[in-house]
């Protein structure tokens, strides 16, 4: 496990630094988990954070979601919030030597906290694939704004252009468009 991600990550936790956590699912991803059917998916969401939108898919019959961080202090503080959640689906681990396969990835922030190396990039992009079974899909959200050369401030920005560089060499786009329901303060981002 990278030593330096998961002690950065557990002191922002520690100290409530998250200014990105809303407290509740992200818009776009309720209103994409609220149109799923197959409540037999197995789901991974990868960086996961305080995981509403695991507690939200777990609270909709959604039985076989795994939640996976680096930070063990998260994955304590989701398991508070819900008791009766899976121990063995609480994962903490580096996501870039998990193994297992995947119906359905879901992504929030998850990519833009990571340095935006050109290697973390691809790595990422290559090891979200590798995770996915045949068919299966890697659903998200990016934010869209100006990367800078600030590796100290997260969350990471980019644009449509610079993901679909990293993602089009593994995965068959069907749709990549800013959100029309994004909460107002991410709004166009």
């Amino acid at each position: 496990m990278n030593f330096q991600e998961k002690e950065y990550w557990t002191n922002r936790y520690i100290k409530n630094e998250t200014g990105w956590n809303i407290g509740f699912p992200s818009t776009p991803l309720r209103d994409y988990i609220d149109q799923l059917k197959n409540k037999a998916l197995k789901i991974l969401i990868p960086g996961a954070g305080n995981a509403y939108e695991a507690e939200y898919l777990y609270k909709l019959g959604f039985k076989n979601v795994y939640i996976l961080d680096i930070s063990d202090v998260t994955l304590k503080d989701f398991k508070k919030r819900n008791s009766d959640f899976p121990d063995n689906q609480l994962l903490h681990e580096d996501f870039f030597t998990h193994d297992s396969k995947y119906d359905l990835i879901l992504e929030q922030t998850f990519f833009c906290s990571m340095t935006p190396t050109e290697k973390n990039r691809t790595n990422y992009a290559k090891k979200m694939h590798e995770l996915l079974k045949p068919n299966g899909k890697f659903v998200g959200l990016w934010f869209n704004f100006p990367l800078n050369n600030d590796f100290n401030k997260r969350p990471f920005g980019g644009n449509k252009m610079l993901y679909l560089g990293y993602f089009s060499e593994y995965f068959k786009i069907i749709t990549f468009e800013n959100c029309y329901n994004s909460i107002p303060e991410r709004s166009e981002k």
